[in-house]
Formats: C-alpha cells, sequence, structure tokens
C-alpha cells in the first residue's frame, strides 16, 4: 500500500471555481483509479488560490491480473468477423478454443489482461484528468494545446510508502512531473520537495500557506470574531462570504476598520451590500443600534506595519465606493419627496417584464386588481392591498437598486416610509418577494401575504398562457419556486381560498391586457361587430371586456355570455347570420380554447408542488392522491387538513385494517358490477339481513354515517376517521360470517348493495382506492 499526492500549480484560480474543482479532482481520478483496478482507503482534495492538491490513502501497489472468457463468432463464420473478434480480444486464431453451443461451434477467447503496477495508472489517469478537465472557464497559454483555468506552472505527483517517496513519472505538455512545490507567492516563494501529505502540509504552513479551506475559513472567523467582540461590536454572519474570502487568500491576515461618520445614516443593508460586493468586506454591527459600524477585511500576507498600509487603502476605495451609495441614497430620496414612490415607478411602463407578457408597469396592474380580489379573504384591507401593489416594484427603478438588485423590495419599503406609506405598504414591498426559497420565512401580514399571492399567481398564469412551462430540470423563470411560495403563504396563513377561480379571474386578466398577438384581433372584430351592429365600437369592446373578465368552465359558455350581452345591448335578437360571420371571422375564441382554459393543467402543477412539500413532512403520495380525488382539491389548506388526518389515520391499527376491509368491499363490488353489468347502488334492506353480524353492520353504518355527515360538514376529519375507525370490527365479522356471493339473488343483490353503502361512507373521507397497502 502506497499513499498518493498529486498538486497541481497554477495561477490564481477564482474563488467561486475552487470547491467545485476539488470534487472534480477528487472524483476523475479515484474513478479513473478503481476503473483500471487499483483501490484505495481514503481520498480528500484541498484548493487554494494558486494550487489544487488531492490525498489519497491506502493506495493498492499494483491492478490484479485478470481473465475473462469472451464468446465470438460461430466456427464458419465470415473471415472478416473472425478477424474483427482477434483484434478486440488481442489474441490469435491458434489461441481460440472452439465450444459446442445451441446453433453450433462457437469460438472463445480466453483473454488475460495482465497488473499494472500503480506508478504507471496513475500517470495515465492524472494525465487524463489534466487534460479533460471540466472547468467552467478555461485558458490556452503560449504555444501548447493544454487548457486550464489559469496557466499551469508545475505538477507534484509522488507515491510514498515506509520506504520513502518515488516520482510518478508524468510529461504533459512540456510540464514534467516532481517533487516540488513553492510556497507564499511574497512570504516563501522558494521551491522545497517534499516526501508524503503531513511533509507537504506542515512544510506548506511553514511556507505561509494553510493548505485546508476549511482550515482558513475557521482562522478567518475566530480572528474576525475575536477582534469585533473586544471593540464591542458584533461580527455579521455570511458563511457565502467566508468561503470566498477563504478562497481568496493562501494566508489569512485578519484587519479591522471603522466606517466613517458621513456614511453611517445610509441603510445597514446598503453598507453590508456594498462592501461585500465591491471588497469583499464583512460587516460589523453595533447592538446597540443595530447600525453598521465597522468592516473586517482579511489580507493574503503579513507585514511590517501589521497591516495598517493594507487597511488605509482599503478604507480610501470603501469611502469611495460608500460615496456612490450615498449619492444613489439621497438621489433616491430627493425622487421619492418629489413625485412619490408611484412616480419613482412610472418609468415601469417603459420597461418590459417579458416580450410576451407586456411591461412591469402592466404586470402591476395586474397584480393590482388580483390583491383586491385576494384582500377579503386573507384579512387584509383592500384599498390598502391595491396600494401596496402599486408601489412595490418602484424601487425597480431607483439608482439604488438599479446598482444593487439584491436590494429589491429591502430599498422599496425604506423609500416607502420615506414617503409616508402606511407601515404595512412598505412591509409589503419586502415581503411580498417572499417566501425566496424553501428556508426563507412566509409573511404573516395581510397585505404581505395578498399582494405575494398576486404576484407569485400572476407570475404563473403568464408565463402558463404562453406556454413557457418547466420542462425536465429547466425552469429559466422559476415557476416551481412560484408555486411552493404559494403553497407556503396559503398553508402557512391558513388561507382559504378556491384557486381555481384565482387562476382563472388572472388567465383572464393576462389576454384583456393585449399582452398576446390575438389581442389586436379581438379589438378589430370588435370594430366589425359594431360595424354590424350599428353601434359604436368602444361599447362593444366594454362588453367584451366585462364578459371575458367572469370564469367559465368552456369556450362556449363564454360565446354565449357574448351573444346574450350584444343582444341585450341591441335590443334584438342577433340573426344566426350575424353571429356565425362574427365566430367564423374571429379567432380570438379559439385562441382562448387553447390559452384561457388552462386552469385544470396549472392546478396539477400545484398540485404536483405541494406533493413534494408534503412528501418532506412525511405524507405519501397516494395518501395526497387519495385527498386530491375529493371536492374541493383547490381549497390547499382543506386539501392538507384532510390528508394530515388520513395519514394519522392510517398509521394506526383500525385506520390499516381498515383499509384492508374497504379494498375486499370494493374489490368484490367491482367484480360482481362487471361481471353483472349493473351498479349495485340501491339502498340495501336491513330487513333481508340473515346473519346477526350482518344487521350488525347495518347498525355500524347508520352509527358512523350519523357521526361522518356532521363532521365532514365541519371538516372535522378525524372525527370523521375516527368514526369510520369503529367500522372496522364489523366489516372483519361480516365477512368472515357472511357469503357475499350467495345462491339466492335477492340476497347477493342485498349484500352487493350493502358493499355499495361501505364503498360510499369511507369515500366520504377520501378516495381510498387510491391508497395503497
Amino acid at each position: 500500500m502506497a499513499d498518493l499526492l498529486i498538486e497541481l500549480f497554477s495561477e490564481e484560480i477564482p474563488a467561486r471555481m475552487q470547491a467545485g474543482a476539488c470534487d472534480a479532482l477528487k472524483r476523475l481520478v479515484t474513478d479513473g483509479l478503481v476503473e483500471r483496478g487499483l483501490t484505495y482507503g481514503h481520498a480528500q482534495a484541498f484548493a487554494t488560490p494558486r494550487r489544487l492538491a488531492l490525498a489519497v490513502q491506502g493506495l493498492s501497489d499494483h491492478s490484479p491480473t485478470t481473465r475473462e472468457e469472451r464468446r465470438g463468432p460461430k466456427v464458419g463464420a465470415p473471415e472478416k468477423a473472425v478477424e474483427g473478434f482477434l483484434r478486440s480480444t488481442g489474441v490469435t486464431l491458434e489461441d481460440l478454443e472452439i465450444r459446442d453451443d445451441k446453433k453450433g461451434q462457437v469460438y472463445i477467447a480466453n483473454v488475460v489482461t495482465e497488473g499494472r503496477a500503480a506508478s504507471a495508472i496513475v500517470a495515465e489517469v492524472l494525465e487524463g484528468a489534466i487534460r479533460n478537465f471540466p472547468w467552467p472557464k478555461s485558458m490556452r497559454w503560449g504555444e501548447g494545446s493544454l487548457r486550464w483555468v489559469r496557466p499551469l506552472h508545475s505538477i507534484l505527483c509522488i507515491l510514498s510508502t515506509e520506504a520513502g517517496a518515488d516520482v510518478v513519472p508524468l510529461d504533459v505538455d512540456g510540464i514534467v512531473s516532481g517533487d516540488r512545490t513553492r510556497g507564499h507567492r511574497f512570504m516563501a516563494p522558494d521551491e522545497f520537495s517534499v516526501v508524503n501529505v503531513e511533509d507537504y502540509a506542515e512544510k506548506l504552513k511553514r511556507a505561509k500557506v494553510i493548505l485546508d479551506p476549511v482550515e482558513r475559513a475557521d482562522h478567518i472567523w475566530n480572528d474576525a470574531s475575536q477582534m469585533a467582540f473586544a471593540a464591542g461590536l458584533d461580527l455579521v454572519e455570511d458563511r457565502g462570504l467566508l468561503t470566498e474570502v477563504a478562497g481568496l487568500v493562501e494566508w489569512p491576515v485578519v484587519l479591522m476598520g471603522r466606517i466613517d461618520a458621513q456614511f453611517l445614516g445610509l441603510p445597514p443593508e446598503v453598507l453590508q451590500t456594498s462592501m461585500k460586493e465591491h471588497q469583499k468586506f464583512f460587516s460589523l454591527r453595533d447592538p446597540k443600534s443595530g447600525q453598521i459600524t465597522g468592516f473586517v477585511t482579511v489580507a493574503n500576507r503579513e507585514t511590517v506595519d501589521d497591516g495598517v498600509t493594507i487597511l488605509a487603502g482599503n478604507q480610501k476605495v470603501l469611502a469611495a465606493r460608500l460615496s456612490d451609495a450615498k449619492f444613489f441614497w439621497d438621489n433616491d430620496l430627493r425622487m421619492v419627496a418629489d413625485a412619490g414612490l408611484e412616480g419613482m415607478g412610472a418609468g415601469l411602463k417603459d420597461v418590459t417584464f417579458h416580450n410576451k407578457l407586456g411591461s412591469q408597469a402592466g404586470r402591476i396592474a395586474r397584480i393590482e386588481a388580483l390583491a383586491r380580489e385576494i384582500a377579503p379573504l386573507v384579512g387584509a384591507d383592500a384599498d390598502l392591498a391595491a396600494q401596496a401593489a402599486r408601489v412595490v416594484k418602484a424601487d425597480l427603478r431607483s439608482e439604488m437598486v438599479g446598482e444593487f438588485p439584491e436590494l429589491q423590495g429591502l430599498m422599496g419599503s425604506y423609500y416607502a416610509r420615506a414617503a409616508g406609506l402606511p407601515e404595512d405598504v412598505a412591509r409589503a414591498c419586502v415581503e411580498h418577494y417572499q417566501p425566496l426559497g424553501p428556508s426563507d420565512s412566509v409573511p404573516s401580514s395581510p397585505v404581505s401575504v395578498a399582494v405575494a399571492l398576486a404576484d407569485k399567481i400572476d407570475t404563473l398564469t403568464g408565463f402558463w398562457a404562453i406556454d413557457e412551462k418547466p420542462t425536465g430540470s429547466k425552469d429559466p423563470y422559476a415557476l416551481r419556486r412560484a408555486a411552493l411560495g404559494v403553497i407556503r403563504l396559503v398553508l402557512g396563513n391558513e388561507v382559504r381560498i378556491g384557486l381555481s377561480d384565482l387562476l382563472k379571474l388572472q388567465m383572464n386578466q393576462q389576454h384583456l391586457q393585449g399582452t398576446q398577438p390575438n389581442h389586436k384581433d379581438f379589438m378589430g372584430i370588435c370594430k366589425h361587430i359594431a360595424a354590424i351592429l350599428h353601434k359604436d365600437d368602444q361599447e362593444i369592446e366594454v362588453v367584451a371586456r366585462r364578459i371575458l373578465r367572469g370564469n367559465y368552465d368552456s369556450v362556449s359558455d363564454v360565446r354565449k355570455s357574448f351573444k346574450e350581452s350584444l343582444e341585450n345591448l341591441v335590443g334584438q335578437e342577433l340573426s344566426s347570420n350575424i353571429w356565425d360571420e362574427f365566430i367564423a371571422k374571429s379567432i380570438y375564441f379559439q385562441f382562448l380554447e387553447n390559452q384561457l382554459f388552462r386552469t385544470p393543467d396549472l392546478l396539477a402543477f400545484f398540485h404536483d408542488r405541494l406533493k413534494v412539500h408534503l412528501r418532506e413532512q412525511g405524507i405519501r403520495h397516494d395518501v395526497i392522491d387519495a385527498c386530491l380525488a375529493m371536492p374541493g382539491n383547490d381549497d390547499l389548506t382543506l386539501l392538507v387538513k384532510r390528508a394530515e388526518a388520513l395519514a394519522a389515520f392510517l398509521k394506526t391499527e383500525d385506520g390499516g385494517n381498515l383499509l384492508q376491509g374497504f379494498k375486499r368491499a370494493n374489490n368484490i363490488l367491482t367484480q360482481a358490477e362487471a361481471k353483472d353489468g349493473v351498479e349495485y347502488s340501491f339502498g340495501p334492506d336491513p330487513k333481508l339481513a340473515e346473519d346477526g353480524a350482518e344487521r350488525a353492520l347495518f347498525a355500524a353504518l347508520d352509527q358512523a354515517e350519523a357521526a361522518i355527515t356532521p363532521a365532514m360538514g365541519a371538516e372535522d376529519f378525524a372525527t370523521a376517521m375516527q368514526a369510520m375507525a369503529s367500522l372496522r370490527a364489523p366489516i372483519d365479522a361480516f365477512f368472515d360470517a357472511v357469503q357475499i356471493n350467495a345462491d339466492n339473488q335477492i340476497l347477493r343483490r342485498n349484500r352487493l348493495n350493502l358493499l355499495h353503502r361501505i364503498r360510499a361512507t369511507c369515500l366520504q373521507v377520501a378516495d381510498l382506492t387510491r391508497v395503497e397497502g
């Protein structure tokens, strides 16, 4: 056994690529070694700005010799087929064995692959890994053909045993492998040799390089935390920034500075974002005021003045950056003071949301209309929700968000407060984007909930209307996230809404705004029918728009309603010739058929997202399917309440046994109905019951139904299922004592009707036919 050490030393590797490069190097090398017959105990990859390293422990010395028997063509096969088989196996014709087969005699080759030394295999694998490394971006330099993220300077590759270390011979475009590397670019640039992994890590540290990125990150965090504590400040946690900074330095030196007083009036998020994005600084917060008052920067070297010069230079650059931020902030506040927040957002009419879905201003108008509809359903004031909807996107036109797009919404809340708008409106500016992901919080303020739902539903219906749905792993418009956001908003606030009606309503709005190509056709036909009826075309348009704002189940319903409204307008019945001409000339109704009524498909998309969400909470898909089959499945709160109750019920002994009894009853009944060609749904007569178990089942069904019906009316699913559980014993006893398919046809029919009653009673709660087991 030996230990393998590889180092690929280059110019600076971008920090964002280092983690992926570690994974790729480990995967390419270890997979290649294993594929060629070597085994190993443990492997770990490391990255610094100038090097990728891989340590493989317990590597076998040789690959094993293998013997494989391969079946070839038939004896007497064409000569070319035999020659091809010989080439693929590397044997001669004399080496082939002839063996009897079911269809005659065939050639058999016994292929022996001799084992190889680990050194030769490592060289082969590493060269392949270097030449085919999956960098997101790579470059060529000099006259060579090798591509690497930055110019590759040296390759260290050694196999170490107790006897010593041997260099694995390798030459990649003139870069010859060795056992030497370099330390820190400035503090220890000289070459040195290493003999194993431990020696490599120790000598690197002496040469001012911390090899492990986790160790570098821990060093940065600990030093920064101690400095902050000593200054009475809190270090603002940012694990993403910590990982990035650890990838920028080989020898982290933590320095702390203060922010100039002239910038302390900026919102803390602006200070934090500016320092993070432009200079990779960590923020320090005053725990008393909550204001960002200082920063931590990480240098890549020690200096004789303990970083004073570095810190001064950083503070000079920081002042310039924060001056820009202050300029944006002051300008935005002046705009809000002069024109109000709606005035700031006025320019959104010239900003395209999507080339098929119109402008941002058009989208805001749709969100406002939907927020008004949703507001009473979530306990929000409709006017306040509409006001919030009009301004929540206004900060997209601010200079601050233009510089820092990640601050959208947050800056809107500051500007809303500066404009004197209600606090609920200011909160909605931030919260209407939430939840942004599975770990993000769900807003609870009613106004925020109304606008957040309207925003996400508009996004979904819009892209559904233009047939831009997620496909496979592709979801460029984050529609899955939007659907999950709606689900979490509804469930987190126990909102009771019929989602189908809202989807239909917003689908209609997408078309009424003229964001579809067929809008021109629609308006042209309105003018055409106005001329025929001798009416003003605007009157016809008003009627058309009012009709299309409604919710319909089919295009024919839209046509019928439109025709009746037009007849009311002209005060007479439209002749069939006029109406037929109108329908024939308008492709708008065909467009509606294809686009407007996509609500069931979109609702199914919500249900699929809900399945994923509930599965993470331990509710099986078949349980959800059983609840989706019930009425009201667009009320997600009701749906989840039913699913949770059913899941809990099925985990009990009574629930599991009752399910088996239900399935037995359903199977017998289904088979009998298929055989007899009739439906046994007529009420069974208890007077025809012959056995005590049969009479007891009648009584149990009467008692269960008396409890289940009011419980279902009150949406008390737990009580309904508890009542249903009381049927377990009577059903079991009935099947044990009674023969369903009796010779007496009257008894048989009555008992099959009784099975129907069992099925109908159980199906009140959920469609148990969809539950597995």
